[in-house]
């Protein structure tokens, strides 16, 4: 029989070596198709009396980053369906559902033929869970090879069988830790924690796969055999009575309780160990089914997984537009952001010439780039022949003709008006006709810079975020005049060093600093309250944000929000700020010389390492500090995510973000809005407008108009509809 996603090559000794290599794909992923093939190799493994054992592999330069965007979307998709034709047995259905890929690992550990999973590459997910459902599993002795199951990042958690087979290979601690974080592991962590058996050569992998079949590898599982004990000695030791009160509560302080997924994984594992494999891994499939129809698992699922992948593979690119390939690309600005710009592009592979205004200034800039790679080299993230490879793809300069053959320029000067403006009259003065020039900037309007080019059409914002090496995200702002080829080639850029864009319409501040500002300026307002600012920060972080809005604040400079706060006031007037605001930002910056991080002290002080930072003390004789019992913890989350969630719906009122999926996925990593929900809009979505709505009137009453819902709010709520129904991302392609 012949397969389309696989291939069967036995020799002969026996040995099958079953090899995933999917047709038109980048990487294998799991289809409702390879499952069907799957299934049927397992049943014709267990048919031909031939084969001895099997070698499981990819055909791949990775092994498989696990299930496929359809299958995922198809689960969602299913259930809601499902619940239209008969609410009774819809979740029966999906309980059947999620057992399918169970059943096929089960069914190939218990085929009575040894399988040995031989991991080349990237190991993620289900792919995982296969290999350890095989009886043994060798990975290639690489620093390429990341083994992981991941789930719990998009809202779900292991469910083919991951949080039963994971324990009961490695100590509980370990296996909770590994999959309660998603984190990644070498093929030596996994070696040492017995997930891996072996580690071999690339070359010689699918030899050591068949030597450990030749050596006789039992095909049967460690808890299948009789006398079978879990690591550790399982939960009802005295070991366990100290691993599993403090496992949840780390749980607890790590999560605050709003990632249902994670605490699934908990569940799992300690009632799972308890009971015979099978029924553990009935267990695992009833809290899979729960948490496929949790609010948090769909819209986590959509904007972290589904969304993401779209925008990151063009979702938003102009069609009927060649793609751009970089030959070279300019940076002009050799600062701390220019040159962070230029490192991210040579590390893809790309020529950069880095301008600045003299030849020290460009080779400081370079110099940073040098510092980024002995850090890379030092951490073994790189090995000194790649750190070399990507300094040599950076050529400082102090001369604009340099930027004659460059397709792309991008400036990153200091952000002043008058600088920038010319800073594009000297690179267009050099820039080839087709070529475009792309402005990264954090605050000045992409239309108004425009205004200084002599050809708008191919004038764009690219708004990059500190740290660039780290921050995945980037803002694309498209001016007034800005044409599709401009669009295209900007977002070809973004593509090529691996960043996800948004697409945002010109505004001040763009759309993630319009949103970061209103969460910090809600932290201004319960410090005026007296509401005590170590509530202020720990309530952010309860309500699913990775930072408090006021070491946010230090993070960005005081001294910034104040040249925000005082340049509203000179383009909007006096009513768009809040003069408690800029008081008492002026108090910090000019009176008490608090810039923040940068001059080691703003609401926090910043004190010589070791020591760690602490919030400033003064901050409670600012203001009338209340006891912190007068506050509700529960509004104070409310606030901080309402107040955001309300700005990005501004934002889609007035044609800033147009499509949904960016305002939710750029929330999230733009600034770390709660990941829980899905991002600002799907937080919206979750709740249900009508319920949003109301949420607002009710905090707008107590805490001011900021809280007043919008005139579009008002109106979906009034119909209905959801973000994601009104504003359909899908309905134009599906339309052409």
């Amino acid at each position: 029989m012949t397969y389309t996603n696989f291939t069967i090559d036995t020799d002969t000794d026996g040995l099958a070596l079953v090899t995933w290599d999917m047709p038109d794909k980048s990487m294998n992923v799991f289809t409702a198709h390879v499952l069907e093939e799957l299934n049927a190799i397992i049943d014709a493994v267990v048919a031909d009396a031939a084969i001895k054992g099997v070698v499981f592999t990819s055909g791949k330069s990775t092994f498989s980053g696990g299930a496929d965007l359809s299958m995922i979307k198809g689960m969602f998709t299913f259930q809601a369906e499902e619940k239209k034709k008969n609410p009774d047995t819809a979740t029966e259905k999906l309980f059947a559902l999620c057992g399918q890929m169970n059943g096929i690992f089960r069914k190939l550990e218990t085929c009575g033929k040894p399988w040995v999973s031989a991991i080349n590459g990237t190991c993620m997910g289900g792919a995982f869970e296969l290999s350890l459902a095989c009886h043994g599993r060798v990975a290639s002795n690489v620093k390429s090879v990341k083994i992981a199951l991941p789930e719990v990042k998009v809202g779900i958690f292991p469910g083919a069988g991951g949080t039963q087979r994971v324990p009961r290979l490695t100590n509980a601690q370990d296996a909770l830790q590994m999959m309660t974080t998603g984190s990644s592991l070498t093929p030596q962590r996994a070696k040492a924690m017995g997930l891996v058996h072996e580690l071999a050569d690339p070359d010689k992998l699918i030899d050591a796969a068949k030597t450990m079949l030749k050596n006789g590898l039992k095909p049967v599982q460690p808890w299948d055999e009789k006398g079978f004990k879990v690591p550790g000695g399982g939960i009802w030791t005295p070991a366990a009575a100290q691993l599993w009160p403090a496992a949840s509560g780390i749980l607890r302080r790590e999560t605050f309780g709003n990632y249902p997924g994670a605490l699934a994984i908990v569940k799992c594992v300690y009632e799972g160990l308890q009971v015979p494999f099978d029924t553990g891994l009935k267990i695992e499939q009833r809290y899979f089914t729960q948490i496929l129809q949790t609010t948090e698992a769909f819209s986590m699922i959509r904007s972290l997984f589904v969304s993401m992948q779209e925008l990151g593979k063009g979702a938003r690119r102009p069609a009927g537009i060649a793609k751009s390939k970089f030959a070279k690309i300019g940076v002009v600005g050799a600062g701390f952001m220019g040159a962070s710009i230029a490192y991210v592009t040579a590390a893809a592979g790309i020529p950069v010439t880095l301008v600045d205004r003299d030849m020290d200034a460009a080779t400081k800039g370079k110099a940073h780039s040098e510092g980024l790679v002995k850090d890379s080299v030092g951490k073994g993230r790189m090995t000194p022949e790649q750190g070399e490879a990507l300094l040599a793809l950076i050529t400082p300069s102090a001369d604009y003709n340099d930027l004659s053959d460059v397709k792309l320029v991008v400036e990153a000067v200091f952000e002043d008006r008058q600088v920038k403006k010319d800073v594009i009259e000297k690179v267009e003065a050099v820039l080839a006709d087709d070529a475009i020039f792309a402005s990264n900037t954090s605050t000045l309007p992409i239309t108004g810079l425009a205004k200084n080019s002599k050809r708008p059409a191919q004038f764009i914002g690219i708004h990059f975020f500190s740290p660039v090496e780290k921050m995945m995200l980037t803002e694309v702002i498209m001016g007034k005049e800005t044409g599709d080829a401009a669009l295209a080639t900007a977002l070809d850029f973004v593509a090529a060093i691996k960043k996800t864009p948004i697409v945002v319409n010109d505004t001040r501040g763009f759309y993630v600093n319009r949103c970061v500002f209103r969460y910090i300026h809600e932290a201004y307002d319960m410090l005026i309250e007296g509401v005590p600012a170590a509530m202020i920060e720990n309530a952010a972080k309860m309500a699913g944000m990775p930072v408090g809005p006021l070491s946010l604040n230090d993070e960005v400079a005081i001294d910034l929000s104040q040249k925000i706060l005082k340049a509203s006031i000179a383009d909007l007037g006096e009513a768009s700020v809040d003069p408690q605001h800029m008081t008492l930002i002026n108090k910090l910056v000019d009176d008490l010389d608090r810039r923040g991080r940068k001059n080691g002290k703003g609401f926090y002080d910043y004190p010589a390492k070791p020591a760690k930072k602490s919030l400033w003390p003064g901050l409670k004789d600012l203001f009338p500090q209340k006891p912190a019992d007068a506050f509700d913890v529960t509004v104070l989350k409310q606030r901080f995510l309402a107040t955001i969630a309300l700005e990005a719906a501004r934002t889609m009122e007035e044609g800033i973000v147009t499509d949904p999926r960016e305002a939710d996925v750029g929330s999230i990593l733009g600034f770390g809005f709660a990941p829980y929900t899905g991002g600002t809009l799907s937080y919206i979505d979750g709740m249900g407008v009508k319920a949003f709505v109301a949420l607002c009137e009710k905090l707008a009453a107590s805490y001011g108009d900021h809280f007043q819902p919008t005139a579009l709010l008002q109106d979906m709520a009034a119909k209905g509809e959801t973000f994601y129904g009104r504003f359909d991302p899908y309905a134009a392609r599906e339309a052409a």
